[in-house]
């Protein structure tokens, strides 16, 4: 995480240290969840292996994949974290995978402390926009099998990993409507 930190550009090297001793680390199971529906987020993760994705349940009960992150990726509960209110999502691990943990106590208390590391959760946040309004874009513009190809060029180690429910879900296409897009670009 302190990488990601310092390819920012922004930090002096007494900020970046002091993250030591606030960064923890974490393993998650595949299947296990680092959050779950109802529960507030109480941190910000970096992946530096593996693979988590962020559903929803909706009202005919079905899983609705939102969001798939991979290695050297922040995720977390966003809303949650920023609100400190209960969240609506689901993050849960697609395959073994090691994270990196910082706690909102501790982003909050960096905040206090020092208008670089304002800065630098203002980037973030903007990364994070970015990326959500990429997403929407990407729904509205493209076809499944272009959102699919972009995906499989961005990540190849992992398309054939992610199980075929969630990654349809991701692509918001059918399971069905996938496999045919698959056997077209193979």
């Amino acid at each position: 995480m302190k990488s990601i930190f310092q390819s920012l550009s922004i930090l002096p090297q007494e900020e970046l240290n002091k993250l030591d001793g606030l960064i923890t680390k974490k393993k998650l199971k595949k299947g296990d969840f680092l959050i779950q529906e109802t529960q507030i987020a109480k941190e910000i993760v970096l992946i530096k292996s593996g693979a988590l994705r962020s559903f929803y349940i909706n009202n005919e009960g079905e899983e609705i994949t939102n969001c798939i992150t991979f290695e050297n990726e922040f995720m977390a509960a966003f809303a949650s974290f920023i609100t400190q209110k209960p969240t609506e999502e689901n993050i849960q691990a697609l395959f073994d995978t090691e994270l990196e943990v910082i706690s909102h106590t501790s982003i909050e208390h960096l905040y206090e402390n020092s208008i670089h590391w304002q800065k630098v959760g203002r980037i973030i946040a903007e990364m994070q926009y970015i990326n959500l309004e990429k997403r929407i874009l990407s729904f509205q513009k493209l076809t499944g099998k272009e959102r699919y190809e972009t995906l499989f060029k961005n990540h190849p180690n992992y398309i054939q990993l992610i199980p075929l429910q969630y990654l349809a879900s991701f692509l918001g296409v059918t399971p069905r409507h996938l496999s045919r897009i698959r056997k077209a670009i193979l």
